[in-house]
């Protein structure tokens, strides 16, 4: 209505401009004629224009009318899964998480591939927001994450102590971590200061925050002054 109340009240401006025009310029009568003409003509394709717009615009309601609420949408999408919304957001924060882990390199590797099995496992996993993330997205970065094995294997040779073992370039380069060795050898370990020759020692992989800990107690260390 108002768009016609519009285009109506510009074709009045126009006949009036006409009529002024006509007036200055001394217009014969078969030119007013013509120029009237020419405004109905026009006045003819806006009014066609304007129904064309008016059923384009009742189309689009109908439409509107019948499409589905976006959150029965969602909630429909949710039972073919089998999950609820609480179960979607506790998916998304799993994956948040892990996603996080893989980027950090969070020992150990196999570990963090277990969680993204297990993930993968849901059926959640395969609605559109967690798809790329889950399938594209953590396997490039886990097969960029180039890990050292979980431990590897160790013979004391003469000369050895668990001290020197954990400091070599190849293990920890750190002195202080020789409790680790120690740990994941007690079985053969009776007396961390007593090892001999042709034993085979596990060296595990420290976790991030074994490594700064022991670094920590390497910085921190003040050799006992010499008495002289």
């Amino acid at each position: 209505m108002k768009l016609t109340k519009s285009l109506l009240t510009i074709l009045a401006l126009l006949f009036f401009s006409v009529a002024t025009f006509a007036q200055e310029r001394d217009m014969s009568f078969d030119e007013w004629e013509a120029e009237i003409n020419r405004l109905n003509a026009k006045k003819a394709d806006l009014t066609t224009e304007i129904a064309g717009l008016k059923k384009d615009i009742s189309g689009l309601k109908s439409k509107l009318a019948g499409l589905q609420d976006p959150t029965d949408c969602t909630n429909e999408l949710y039972a073919l899964v089998g999950a609820t919304k609480s179960d979607v957001d506790a998916f998304g924060r799993k994956l948040d998480a892990l996603m996080a882990k893989i980027m950090r390199k969070e020992a150990y590797k196999e570990d963090r591939v277990a969680e993204w099995e297990e993930l993968k496992a849901s059926k959640i996993g395969a609605l559109p927001q967690f798809f790329d993330k889950l399938y594209n997205q953590a396997q490039r970065a886990l097969d960029a994450w180039k890990a050292k094995p979980r431990e590897v294997m160790y013979t004391v040779v003469k000369g050895d102590c668990l001290w020197y073992i954990a400091k070599r370039k190849e293990h920890y380069g750190n002195g202080f971590a020789w409790p680790k060795i120690y740990n994941a050898n007690r079985d053969q370990i009776k007396n961390p200061d007593l090892i001999y020759p042709k034993q085979i020692f596990k060296v595990p992989n420290l976790t991030d925050e074994e490594a700064a800990h022991y670094e920590k107690l390497r910085k921190n260390y003040k050799p006992a002054p010499v008495n002289n």
